[in-house]
Order: structure tokens, then sequence, then C-alpha cells
């Protein structure tokens, strides 16, 4: 099942995973936000389009398998981590050091890919 709404005083489950299936992700809480990144580094990540990630709060979220993890500093100033599946590549993750309370889920990697609506354009002038 790729999304259970649970009634009552739980929070909704949210589900994803990597293309191969080597990582898989569990959140138990509503998304925060949802942006539509044009940075550059969003454009080679997105070949050419830019990513849409969906924001947690960082303890929501629960992970199953090998992820690797690129760090680079982005036109912000900021240092950003990108976590990607280990085995077929496919991104996964987005954090930036700034805002550890936060992680982004590439909308892509959801079971649920209706939850990925971008609520927001950021970075459109890159």
């Amino acid at each position: 099942m790729a999304m259970t709404i649970l009634h009552g005083a739980h929070a909704m489950t949210i589900t994803g995973g990597c293309r191969c299936g080597a990582v898989r992700y569990r959140i138990e809480a509503e998304p925060l936000f949802t942006r539509h990144c044009w940075c550059r580094d969003c454009q080679y990540i997105g070949a050419g389009a830019g990513t849409v990630n969906v924001f947690f709060a960082s303890e929501t979220v629960k992970v199953e398998g090998a992820l690797a993890d690129y760090v680079s500093q982005a036109d912000s100033g900021n240092l950003m981590h990108r976590q990607f599946c280990a085995a077929c590549g496919t991104p996964v993750f987005t954090q930036s050091e700034a805002r550890r309370q936060y992680i982004g889920v590439r909308a892509g990697t959801l079971d649920d890919p209706e939850r990925g609506k971008p609520q927001m354009a950021i970075w459109t002038s890159s």
C-alpha cells in the first residue's frame, strides 16, 4: 500500500524508496512544504529540469538501506547534503546543514506521487 491514513490521534504514514528497492523510507508525519527548486545543482540532478522536494521534520523520517552522501556548497552559501541510493543512484534526500531540522524527500521517490505537488518554485533565475 502506497499511503495509509490512520484515523484518530495517529499520524499519516508516507512511504517511498529508490528505483531498485535497496533504500526504503517511512515517514510518520504530514509534509511541511513542497518546493520546486531550479538552482544549478538541482538542474544537474534533474537532468536539466529542477527537482521537486517534499520537506518533513527530520526526526519523522526512518530509512532502511545504504545511502551515499554528496556534500557541496550551495549558491546560498550553505553546505548541502544530497543523499542517493548507493546501488542504483536514485536521488532520495536533500538537507542543508543550516536547517538540519528539515529533510527534503525527492518527490519522485514517493510511493504516492500525489504527495509531491509543488507549492512554490525557488531559484528560478538560475
